[in-house]
Parts: structure tokens; C-alpha cells; sequence
């Protein structure tokens, strides 16, 4: 797809073109979405897949359809898998982010005293789920610090604990859900690597907004969603499982007949990929949204995206942090396109209202999202505005304006 508007792009790379992204996106005629890190606006293209799916569904029945369309759903994994740099193979469906990340965790034996180390800005049900993890099976939970310098955790000291600790676990999320801060998740890779430590990462808010390379992170397992950045139906996502994990002879803790064949009264093998993380039964016409969403994402292309999403979020960064009253909560030297601010003057349902009356598209984060973050910022609650690559300057400003006004009437 060509660009009319991104001037500073080397002749090398693939250009936008906004025009024609925007009327493959609906809703860009109604709102002003700049709700993308909850769930992207998805194309015609994704849209029409999923109708045809349910309309042949109707038509000739679920079981007959979904053999129909083989190939299609097998793209699921194959599309994935190319995003991504990796093998169909190490690619499962989940109904989820989350149910993909708790699908990685049952798979690790845990034992009392295991550490887990991780940062402070893992997402908030990770987080929840480390600490379910020991209330049941009495893990011990290790938070590396962060770099004083504002870029996310410190990777050194994360190193060290992980030579004091040899923990069972490292966790990292790659772009916390609140804030624009991205995590450095191929160094600490890098460490995980050298002293062969098995390493999780949620990816949920970076696919689809940045190229991702499991190889280049050197993650074992990485978790995402579908309908966020990549633009995909809800009720979507995927966990990307490493050869040597899978080698290993890691599985889910609940395992069907999708994931493992009973070969005997008393015993049953998991299948030899990542399947076995998979369930029988899948929503079909969602799984088609997904590789066409992926496959749509793939030839708008990964790195134009890259250089327009961020540079959108820090014009309204810059706008934002110039209104009286306003203060942007983000850190980091290259935030990623969640913008977080907080306002003097309002309580967070009315101020999210308000946003609502005019059109424009958004979400709050509360304390109960990221208490350590929150308590760092001194703040109860924020509102997050996420832009994508097909929204426009004039948006930005629009929304700008919007707080500032919003802004001067709580003066």
C-alpha cells in the first residue's frame, strides 16, 4: 500500500496509504477510535471473512464448514508464524491473551520455593496469576527493579537475580497495558539464554504494532492477543511455543483430544507441536478473522507501521503535556502508542464521559492495574489514548483539543 502523507520514509520501505486504509475501516466514519491497545478497528476484509464463514455455517452446518475451509484455518498458524519468525507448528489458538498465558504457566511443574522473577510492570492479570501461583503451589515472586533512568526494568540487576535465584520462571511484558513504556525483552532474553532459563513473555500489546522476532527476543514462550493491534475479533489470541519447549515435553496441565492421542487404556501422548496447547473445539469464524487480520497486518507491512503508530502517540504526547492541568505519565526514551495522562478536576468515569460525548474512543486504567507503577506516578486512576497507523493527524489534534477544553472547564 502506498503513502501520501509519510514524506520522511526511505524509498526502501513500504509506504501508508491512509486513504485507502481508511475506507477498508467502517469505523473511522463514526468515532474518532483511539482505543487500540483495548481493540483495534477491524478492516472490511476481516469483517467479511468471519460473515461468509457464519453465513456457510447456516448454509451446510459447523463441522461441514469448518473441513470446507482446512486451508484457510491452517493459515491461522501459518500467518502467525510468519509475523512472528517462526514455525505453523509453534503457533496454538487460544480464546485469549490470558488464556494463552495461563495455558504456558500450567505447563511448568512448580514447586515450593521455585522463584519467579519478573518486573514491576507485568501485566496486571499476569501479576494475578503469580500470585495464585503462590497461594497453590508456594512459589516465591522476585520483581527486578527498574533502571532510574525511566526505560523499563534494569536489566542488570534483573541479570543478577537471575545468577542469585536460578528462577523456574522469568516473565516479562514487552508494552505494559498502562503506559506507553516498552520493555527491553530481547536483553533480558539474551541473559535467559546464557544461563538457559526458561523465559515467558506477553507480547498482547506489541504484535502488530512493532515487527516481533521470537528468535531476536529468544523467548521459550510468547503470549498475544488478535484484536488490539493486529485489528482481529475479539474472543482471539495465540501463545507462541519454542522448539525446545515443546521438545522438552512441556504441556498444559488440562490436555484433550485435540493436544494428545490416547494410545492405551492407561496412557495417552501429547502430538509432537504446539497443538497440544490448543483445545478441539474452536470458534472458526473467529480463527478466519484472525489470519486475515494477520495476513492484512502482513501486507500493509509490519515496519511502516512501526515508524507511524509511535510518531502519531508522541505528537498527542507532546500536545497533551502542553495543557494546563495535564500530566502524561509515560517513561521511557521511545514510548510506545499508549498515551496515559492524568487530569486535575476530574473523577475518571465523568472524564471518560465526557470524551465519550464527543466521539473519540478511549480507556481508563486504575490504580488496580499497576500498583507499582500507579504508586511510582501518585495517581488513582488515568485515561489511555491509543492511536494506530490509521489514524490521522487531524485526529490527534482533535482529540488534543478536546482535553484542553475538557481541561479549562474544570478550572
Amino acid at each position: 500500500m502506498k503513502n501520501h502523507d509519510s514524506a520522511s520514509a526511505s524509498s526502501s520501505e513500504p509506504l501508508l496509504d491512509l486513504a485507502a486504509l481508511r475506507a477498508d475501516t467502517p469505523g473511522c466514519e463514526a468515532v474518532i477510535h483511539f482505543n487500540n491497545a483495548g481493540a483495534g478497528l477491524m478492516p472490511r476484509p476481516v469483517l467479511q471473512v468471519m460473515l461468509d464463514h457464519l453465513r456457510l455455517e447456516a448454509a451446510i452446518g459447523g463441522y461441514e464448514a469448518s473441513a470446507a475451509r482446512a486451508a484457510e484455518v491452517a493459515d491461522f498458524h501459518a500467518s502467525i508464524a510468519e509475523l512472528l519468525g517462526a514455525r505453523p507448528g509453534n503457533i496454538a489458538f487460544a480464546g485469549s491473551a490470558t488464556h494463552a498465558y495461563t495455558k504456558a504457566l500450567s505447563a511448568i511443574d512448580f514447586r515450593p520455593g521455585d522463584v519467579i522473577l519478573t518486573t514491576r510492570n507485568d501485566f496486571v492479570s499476569n501479576q494475578i496469576a503469580f500470585l495464585a501461583l503462590r497461594k497453590r503451589h508456594g512459589v516465591i515472586i522476585v520483581h527486578a527493579p527498574d533502571h532510574p533512568d525511566g526505560s523499563g526494568v534494569d536489566v542488570d540487576a534483573m541479570a543478577g537475580l537471575m545468577r542469585t535465584h536460578r528462577p523456574r520462571l522469568v516473565a516479562a511484558t514487552h508494552v505494559p497495558t498502562n503506559s506507553g513504556l516498552v520493555q527491553p525483552v530481547a536483553e533480558i532474553g539474551r541473559h535467559c539464554r546464557e544461563l538457559d532459563l526458561l523465559y515467558l513473555v506477553d507480547a498482547c500489546q506489541s504484535v502488530g504494532q512493532y515487527p516481533i522476532d521470537v528468535e531476536e527476543i529468544g523467548c521459550d514462550l510468547l503470549t498475544a492477543t488478535c484484536r488490539k493491534f493486529l485489528r482481529g475479533p475479539r474472543g482471539s489470541g495465540f501463545l507462541y511455543v519454542s522448539d525446545r519447549v515443546l521438545e522438552a515435553g512441556y504441556e498444559p496441565l488440562h490436555i484433550d483430544m485435540h493436544g494428545a492421542r490416547w494410545i492405551a487404556p492407561g496412557y495417552y501422548r501429547p502430538v509432537d507441536t504446539a497443538a497440544r496447547f490448543e483445545e478441539w473445539e474452536f470458534p472458526y469464524a473467529t480463527v478466519l478473522g484472525c489470519a486475515a487480520a494477520v495476513r492484512y497486518a502482513l501486507r500493509v507491512g509490519v515496519a511502516p507501521v512501526a515508524r507511524r503508530t509511535p510518531t502519531l502517540a508522541a505528537r498527542l504526547r507532546e500536545q497533551l503535556a502542553a495543557v494546563p492541568g495535564v500530566r502524561t505519565l509515560d517513561r521511557g526514551a521511545a514510548p510506545a502508542a499508549l498515551v496515559t495522562f492524568a487530569i486535575e478536576g476530574w473523577e475518571a468515569g465523568p472524564f471518560k464521559a465526557a470524551m465519550d460525548m464527543r466521539g473519540i474512543n478511549s480507556a481508563l486504567s486504575y490504580r488496580e492495574f499497576a500498583q507499582f507503577d500507579f504508586a511510582d506516578k501518585e495517581v488513582e486512576w488515568c485515561l489511555r489514548l491509543s492511536p494506530h497507523y490509521y489514524n490521522t493527524e487531524d485526529e490527534i489534534d482533535t482529540v488534543a483539543g478536546a482535553v484542553a477544553e475538557l481541561a479549562r472547564n474544570a478550572r
